[in-house]
């Protein structure tokens, strides 16, 4: 064994008990220095005993200051959750605001690159030189000078109606 205890009746170290005893045997070593005895158990002489009790007839008091208390408490709680919703919508409505102007510039830049390549190709489709070659390919003749229609450009406020 790693370590063992002196000595149970507190004479002295275990070799002066070996000395001093007479060699008798297991017996007469247990009944000289009482080893059968057993230490006490904390708490021995205490009984606990189970009793039925009944609550069911019992009835809460109200407690005044607790209804105002937990009334307190839910007006806090209200307040706080308030002033945190005061403090974070700005800011979450920025930032989808500032997502929202981030699409609207991408869109505009799309479209204007659209506008760009649309005129590119009304400028080639509108060519003299590729209207030239279109009426060749078409047999069109150029217009006389009695089929021209000169639009003025002025507006007078009339509006052209359709009569029925």
């Amino acid at each position: 064994m790693a370590t063992q205890p002196t000595s149970f009746s507190g004479t002295g170290s275990s070799e002066q008990g070996r000395r001093e005893r007479p060699s008798g045997g297991l017996a007469a070593v247990q009944a000289e220095s009482g080893l059968c005895r057993l230490r006490a158990i904390p708490f021995e002489d205490v009984y606990f005993y189970c009793k039925k009790i009944d609550n069911s007839r019992l009835v809460r008091e109200a407690d005044p200051r607790a209804r105002s208390a937990c009334w307190s408490t839910i007006a806090a709680a209200f307040a706080a959750l308030a002033l945190l919703t005061g403090t974070l919508v700005p800011s979450a409505v920025n930032t989808a605001a500032d997502s929202k102007l981030q699409d609207l510039r991408a869109e505009e830049r799309r479209l204007v690159n659209e506008r760009r390549s649309l005129q590119l190709q009304e400028a080639e489709l509108t060519s003299p030189e590729r209207l030239e070659k279109y009426a060749v390919e078409r047999h069109l003749a150029p217009a006389a000078p009695n089929q021209m229609v000169r639009l003025n450009g002025k507006s007078d406020g009339a509006v052209a109606m359709v009569k029925k």
